[in-house]
């Protein structure tokens, strides 16, 4: 779809705020097109007033909704902390999985409006134009969608940001507030990624981030701060003796663990156009409380149910982040996350130091498999070590008839 498809059209633009939001806002309503534009409230530790977004978009002559989707997004988070969905270097799929939530928000409000076009500013080289793209497609298939940074026509009159400033500034609109960034940010409930600028250099310290949620570990407190969570089927429900809702203790988890240095991640990490991209990911309340419900599942999981959710963990984090959430198999395997959760009820207390966690103590869960007397190496009234002793000799059986068959390459010679 190009710009000259949206005369005619009422556009549903997403816009945050920013310099691309306002350029293609501003070249629309410019050349006649109708369009409202729509920002997800995700709770932004960023953005200190999102209802500013209004006003830097009502000067590029267009009026803006904003769709409080916070406690979607909160049920979200806990969404992918039950299934331990971590992308590329272990970080937790924030961005990934606010697209979802975003766009499955936005849509009613854009068609009860009336708009049959969705715009969105995510750029052509990167995940977001995929997630966008998709989920209007499943969600919403009627719709079609417009990206303006895959328009010929549009990149070759705004090529880089100096033009698009040059733009906005022809109509008295201000581009830039202070200098030049160094990175740029994407926040929500769960975490904040930074990429781009200097970031895209592997000559640059991912220290050059200033955290937003929280600090480094270097600058965080000397002293061991003890958090305590509670979990029932895989749900946060209570922290440091306070009942909790998933906003609340994901706003209550982002401050305690981000003032220790928790859920700084550094990554280089496989797009799904196959290119890499860098990227400096803050996430301290999944980080806390990603931990500690995993010492949970350590309790209450055996052997194959490990191997199983380790699998299916695996599985939805890649759907996340592919902007398949809706899709069956991503559903499917959700449900067999909730199966093996059911179990994952316990107290679990751990000490933060300096973006350490470390463990303290697990009780209050009768889902534990954890035995001490059959686990302990003293005499114990346990596990009796010798009923082990045919145990062995069974798993014997197949070794030595592998080695008399030659096919052990690394065999001892007499």
């Amino acid at each position: 779809m190009t710009f000259k498809d949206l005369i005619g059209q009422k556009v549903g633009a997403c816009v945050s705020g920013g310099l691309d939001s306002r350029t293609i806002t501003k070249k629309m309503t410019e050349t006649g097109i109708k369009v409202l534009c729509f920002t997800a409230d995700l709770d932004q530790p960023d953005e200190t007033d999102i209802g500013r977004i209004r006003g830097r978009m009502a000067r590029c002559g267009a009026d803006t909704i904003i769709v409080d989707l916070k406690k979607e997004m909160a049920e979200a988070c806990y969404l992918v902390l039950k299934a331990q969905a971590k992308y590329d270097g272990g970080y937790w799929n924030t961005t990934g999985i606010a697209r979802a939530v975003t766009v499955r928000g936005l849509l009613p409000e854009m068609i009860r409006r009336g708009c049959s076009v969705l715009a969105h500013g995510a750029t052509g080289r990167g995940n977001d134009q995929v997630r966008f793209e998709r989920y209007v497609n499943v969600l919403a298939p009627h719709m079609r969608v417009y990206a303006p940074w895959r328009d010929p026509a549009l990149l070759a009159q705004f090529p880089g940001r100096t033009q698009m400033a040059a733009y906005l500034k022809h109509f008295g609109i201000e581009a830039f507030s202070g200098g030049r960034k160094q990175y740029s940010t994407d926040a929500n409930l769960a975490g904040l990624s930074h990429e781009a600028e200097d970031l895209e250099s592997l000559r640059t310290p991912c220290t050059i981030v200033k955290p937003t949620m929280g600090v480094w570990p270097h600058d965080a407190s000397d002293r061991i701060e003890k958090f305590t969570v509670v979990f029932k089927r895989g749900r946060a429900v209570k922290i440091n003796n306070r009942k909790v809702n998933p906003l609340s203790a994901m706003r209550l988890a982002n401050k305690i663990g981000g003032r220790n240095g928790i859920g700084l991640k550094h990554a280089l990490e496989n797009r799904i156009i196959g290119t890499k991209s860098r990227g400096v990911y803050e996430a301290p309340g999944m980080e806390l409380l990603g931990r500690c419900l995993e010492f949970v599942y350590q309790a209450v999981l055996d052997r194959r149910s490990t191997q199983l959710f380790q699998q299916l963990s695996m599985l939805v984090a890649g759907q996340i982040y592919d902007g398949r959430l809706y899709d069956p198999v991503t559903r499917a395997a959700l449900n067999a996350v909730e199966s093996l959760a059911q179990n994952a009820s316990a107290t679990v207390q751990v000490g933060l130091y300096k973006g350490n966690i470390y463990f303290l103590k697990l009780t209050d869960c009768p889902g534990s498999l954890y035995n001490e007397a059959d686990s302990s190496m003293e005499k114990s009234s346990g596990l009796n070590p010798t009923s082990s002793q045919g145990f062995v000799e069974i798993q014997g059986v197949e070794a030595l008839s592998m080695a008399k068959a030659g096919q052990i390459d690394l065999k001892v010679k007499k």
